[in-house]
């Protein structure tokens, strides 16, 4: 191994899990749960630490002290996108998708901020911002929740100057139009209202279900159908109502899903999930793909990492602020941002790497493993 002589090397790696319990019970159009497993990874070099995470499962843990470490450890520390490469080839035989591009997503990010610290410079310098904040929207609604609550969480935000709000639907088609009815009339007719099926309906069902969503100006339509049916996404995108847009791509782990999603014409706006597709890399080689196609990027949650990496992306439309990793990140770090009342999420330029300090003590009761 060579390392020049103004390289800074890493000098450890290391990855803990805790799990969190939601506040309330929570489901939506295929799942319920009432908690959920943050992992967080550390990456130190020439005194700084760089942070990362995702949300995943313990096995995360594993992943990240078996195999990563041993990757980066001794590289330098100045470039994360060769500490990116060189993992792709690490893990080529553990198969990418799902928890290995997770731990992959979580040791890129530590190192992106890891690389800032080390050079005095914000997160969104280093990785050249062409915006100043990320624009919001609100993302909960879950379809374990009443009206009243349902609709005091949407107002909430668009009285905080989130002009946006999405719900969940799918779970029990029979009351969803009443839910969206009742969504609409809590934020009143100027903020957007969205929906998120989480892939609950068959494709003739989502078509149904789109055209009665549009009647209460539903602009957004988000896994209709499941992910796995391109064809089906594609038929929503061609055959939904005109000014809903038919949204996915949270699923994606790795280019060649997103490449195919694309080529598929399966969106009409596509979404990657920083924590999940292989990081700050990985997400803005998934803007590239936008950007050539003059399509637009939705970020998917993690609203920390993503309101800062949603800068540096040309084609963006907005970021996902959910209701369970806002309360989280709350939890897990100081330094996190707030929303700024026209509904973005601004970073502090004054701070290095992305301004979050680890809360420990207050982690510590929730770990596992």
């Amino acid at each position: 191994m060579t390392v020049h002589a103004d390289a800074v090397p890493v000098e450890s790696v290391e990855a803990s899990a805790y799990t969190i319990p939601t506040d309330a019970p929570e489901s939506d159009g295929t799942l319920s749960w009432d908690s959920t497993t943050f992992v967080l990874v550390t990456a130190r070099a020439g005194g700084k630490t760089g942070t990362g995470y995702t949300y995943a499962g313990t096995p995360v843990v594993t992943v990240v002290e078996s195999k990563l470490a041993e990757v980066v450890k001794g590289k330098d520390a100045l470039q994360p996108p060769a500490r990116w490469a060189e993992m792709q080839h690490a893990v080529r035989n553990l198969g990418k998708p799902g928890v290995v591009a997770e731990a992959i997503s979580a040791v890129d990010i530590a190192l992106w901020d890891l690389r800032a610290r080390l050079l005095d410079e914000p997160l969104v310098v280093a990785l050249g911002a062409v915006h100043d904040a990320t624009p919001l929207y609100g993302s909960g609604g879950f379809t374990s929740y009443d009206n009243d609550t349902l609709q005091a969480q949407l107002s909430g935000w668009v009285e905080a100057g989130i002009p946006r709000a999405k719900m969940k639907v799918g779970r029990d088609p029979s009351v969803d139009v009443d839910r969206v009815a009742a969504a609409r009339s809590a934020i009143g007719d100027t903020a957007e209202l969205f929906v998120d099926a989480n892939g609950a309906y068959n494709r003739k069902q989502a078509l149904l279900w789109a055209e009665r969503f549009a009647e209460y100006d539903v602009r957004w339509f988000e896994e209709p159908v499941t992910s796995d049916d391109l064809d089906g996404l594609h038929q929503l995108c061609e055959q939904g109502p005109p000014g809903m847009d038919i949204a996915a791509g949270e699923y994606g782990y790795d280019l060649p899903y997103f490449h195919h999603m694309l080529d598929a014409g399966a969106v009409d706006c596509l979404q990657a999930d920083v924590t999940r597709a292989l990081g700050i890399t990985g997400v803005l080689k998934v803007a590239a793909l936008c950007d050539a196609r003059g399509m637009d990027l939705s970020l998917h949650c993690a609203p920390q990492i993503s309101g800062q990496v949603g800068t540096a992306i040309w084609h963006l439309r907005h970021l996902e602020y959910f209701h369970d990793h806002v309360r989280i990140e709350g939890m897990a770090f100081d330094g996190v941002l707030d929303p700024q009342p026209e509904g973005v999420l601004r970073p502090d330029r004054t701070a290095p790497g992305h301004g979050l300090t680890v809360k420990q003590a207050d982690l510590d009761k929730f770990r596992v493993g």
